[in-house]
């Protein structure tokens, strides 16, 4: 290695170190080393141990994927692994995921990989799964454009346009958090979708619930109200099981909450959760 010459591992340390915006000083401070050892392990000149490349990438809070890249890239082997999550290395995760798709019905639930590809969902995603053409579902449905896509769930949403807005700055967000290419690539694609016309300027004196942007969507029953949350596992020592969420969806309204009561009763036909969800599975 010529001496100035960044290295692989130094450049990808210093594209993370401007991506979290810090200084190496600020980068130093938190990994416990100094700002000049971090500029020569940047350009080149000093080669970083196992356990400094983890500790930066630690302190640069670089998702699992990534440290292990970094490592590669340094010439390490990589220190996590990446499972399927139907392994027998994670079948006490499945056994998790599974009671948490159950426990919340009646109302939708859906497991979602890095991509937000659809991996699994319980009975009640039908109420928004419903209608979705073929070319959306395989091989795998992506949350981006089953809500997005002209001919997904976007003609049956009431509010488009709030929930277009919200969904692009989140993705954006995310890619600009990760610099992950696939991210990038779906936010590109999703983004040039068609954009619905402008709404009416609203009256910011108008009643605001506690939700500012629901999920509005148009359905035989009447319109329902849905929000949601996100759920993680915590210290995750394995790539998928890093990259995995949960987004569990709420009535926002007691209509809501009996329409999707009425529905679950009527659905006891139908085969397990997941099953049919998921294109191409």
């Amino acid at each position: 290695m010529s001496e100035g010459k960044p290295s692989q591992v130094g450049t990808l340390l210093r594209e993370w170190r401007r991506r979290r915006r810090l200084s190496q000083l600020d980068l130093a401070l938190l990994a416990d080393s100094s700002a000049r050892h971090l500029s020569y392990v940047e350009t080149g000149r000093a080669h970083p141990s196992r356990t400094m490349v983890l500790r930066l990438s630690a302190a640069l809070d670089v998702p699992l994927r990534e440290r292990n890249t970094l490592l590669l890239a340094a010439g390490y082997a990589p220190a996590y692994r990446e499972s399927s999550l139907d392994d027998a290395y994670l079948a006490s995760v499945r056994t998790a995921v599974d009671t948490m798709l159950a426990a919340h019905e009646p109302y939708p639930a859906v497991v979602v990989d890095r991509l937000w590809n659809v991996l699994d969902g319980n009975h009640a995603m039908t109420v928004l799964m419903d209608g979705i053409p073929p070319h959306l579902l395989r091989p795998r449905p992506n949350v981006f454009r089953l809500t997005l896509h002209p001919d997904g769930l976007s003609a049956r949403l009431a509010n488009l346009g709030e929930v277009r807005t919200l969904f692009l700055e989140r993705l954006r967000r995310q890619v600009n958090a990760t610099g992950d290419a696939d991210l990038r690539a779906l936010y590109e694609e999703v983004s040039h979708y068609p954009a619905p016309a402008a709404p009416a300027e609203e009256d910011p004196t108008g009643d605001v619930g506690p939700i500012q942007v629901p999920l509005r969507v148009r359905t035989p029953f009447g319109e329902l109200s849905m929000f949601s949350t996100m759920a993680t596992f915590g210290a995750p020592a394995d790539v998928t099981l890093s990259e995995l969420a949960i987004e569990l969806f709420y009535p926002l309204d007691e209509f809501t909450a009996t329409a999707l009561r009425g529905l679950s009763a009527a659905r006891h036909d139908l085969p397990a959760h997941g099953e049919g969800l998921v294109g191409g599975a």
